[in-house]
């Protein structure tokens, strides 16, 4: 039972609710990727997974003698989660993965490669070869992957890393995108982890309680699950109303609370959104919120097999004319397809010469749009897309109602989309 302050006519006045919170750790979320170098049953599969389909790229693009691939997030996608990263910022990995036609290695330097052969297992992945080179010469990772491919770097293909022939990134997005059998399992993991730490946070807030102390429960709860948040935003009150980002600042948050968060664990990546009001919402934010879920429902609605993310993005648009702001969505990143990045791509309405306007949207792509209007209201939540229909996998309680979180009542989607938690008595 947790203890609340509603604010209310301008005066504090205590409030309770009932909650019930869980930590969830990685003993009560079974999961084959994740805690000590993601080794695990679905790891292997989503590197068997990943390497069939890198096969078929180099087969059908004969004139690279191989791939590297030198990302963090293109790494983990090849290798099916190899090992948290050292350095949660860096833009190339400490750990390398080399293709050929015949075979796969891992390249990592001497500080890292006891425990990735110990806990990872490069050979159970599909890598044969371990290459290990010195943390202080700049130049050993480009010369180990041309040992390896057997190739000079000009006859090799890359993910973006300047020191190989061809930049085969937006190629390598193209084909990650539709994610295995075991990356769908894993995300359904991560997103519930996800939206618990947001919900278990909030849940919590005491008003007048500091959005450092909200922000701090959020990802306490995400690394005790073996995640960590590239992106964790918390903000609220007139912070909220005035800025899309309305970082954590040491600021009382005393009416309205929200916290985001895109979580990211052996790779993969889901983002959520959750508010929370002491007491009842206000009239005049429950009509805005409203009409930021109808742009979120008309984008969802377009996220299906066969579409494209060009009809998602003019689905996206129309939604903000039908909502009175024609042309809202320039305000605010809008959000996409989710995966091996915060975004595997991001793109606006009208851009013509981006090759993702075309891009089927597939059975087994994941999206996290996320439309927003000036004042506060905004929705985020992951979904993977299946032939069926959409699948929220950032759902707490709002789907399973084991944790209390408000649904909205007469939603469009089912189960409906997570409400704002009222803390009221």
């Amino acid at each position: 039972m947790t203890s609340l302050t509603a604010w209310s006519d301008g005066c504090l006045a205590p409030y309770v609710i009932l909650y019930h919170t869980t930590v969830f750790g990685s003993a009560e979320h079974p999961r084959g990727t994740g805690g000590a170098g993601g080794a695990g049953a679905r790891s292997t599969d989503r590197a068997d997974a990943a390497r069939a389909r890198i096969s078929a790229w180099l087969a059908d693009h004969g004139r690279f003698a191989g791939l590297v691939l030198t990302t963090p997030g293109a790494v983990a996608w090849a290798t099916g989660g190899v090992a948290p990263p050292v350095d949660r910022t860096a833009g190339t990995d400490l750990v390398w993965a080399v293709f050929t036609r015949t075979g796969a290695g891992l390249i990592t330097t001497a500080v890292e490669a006891d425990r990735v052969r110990d806990e990872y297992g490069p050979e159970r992945h599909g890598f044969t070869e371990l290459t290990v080179v010195p943390w202080h010469d700049p130049g050993a990772f480009g010369r180990a992957a041309q040992d390896v491919a057997g190739a000079g770097a000009d006859d090799l293909a890359a993910d973006g890393h300047p020191g190989f022939g061809t930049d085969a990134a937006d190629d390598l997005t193209a084909l990650r995108l539709a994610l295995s059998g075991p990356e769908q399992a894993d995300l359904r993991d991560l997103g519930a982890d996800a939206a618990a730490a947001l919900e278990q946070a909030l849940a919590a807030w005491t008003p007048g309680e500091r959005d450092l102390d909200i922000q701090a429960r959020c990802a306490a709860a995400l690394e005790a699950a073996g995640a960590d948040a590239p992106v964790l935003i918390v903000g609220g009150d007139e912070r909220v109303r005035r800025y899309r980002h309305p970082m954590a600042a040491g600021a009382a948050v005393r009416q309205l609370a929200m916290a985001v968060v895109v979580a990211r664990r052996a790779g993969l990546h889901a983002a959520a959104t959750r508010f929370a009001s002491a007491g009842p919402v206000p009239p005049d934010y429950a009509a805005l919120r409203a009409r930021v879920l109808g742009i979120e429902r008309d984008v969802l609605a377009a996220s299906r097999p066969g579409r494209s993310y060009g009809d998602a993005l003019t689905a996206l648009d129309r939604g903000y004319a039908a909502a009175g702001v024609p042309g809202g969505w320039a305000g605010h990143y809008q959000g996409g397809p989710i995966g091996y990045a915060q975004r595997e791509f991001e793109i606006a309405p009208g851009q013509a010469g981006s090759r993702w306007l075309t891009q089927p949207i597939g059975t087994g792509h994941a999206v996290a749009w996320n439309p927003s209007l000036p004042g506060g209201a905004k929705a985020e939540d992951t979904y993977l897309v299946t032939a069926g229909g959409l699948e929220r996998v950032t759902s707490g309680g709002a789907a399973s109602g084991t944790t209390g979180w408000p649904a909205e009542p007469a939603d469009d989607l089912q189960p409906g989309r997570p409400a704002v938690l009222e803390l009221t008595s």
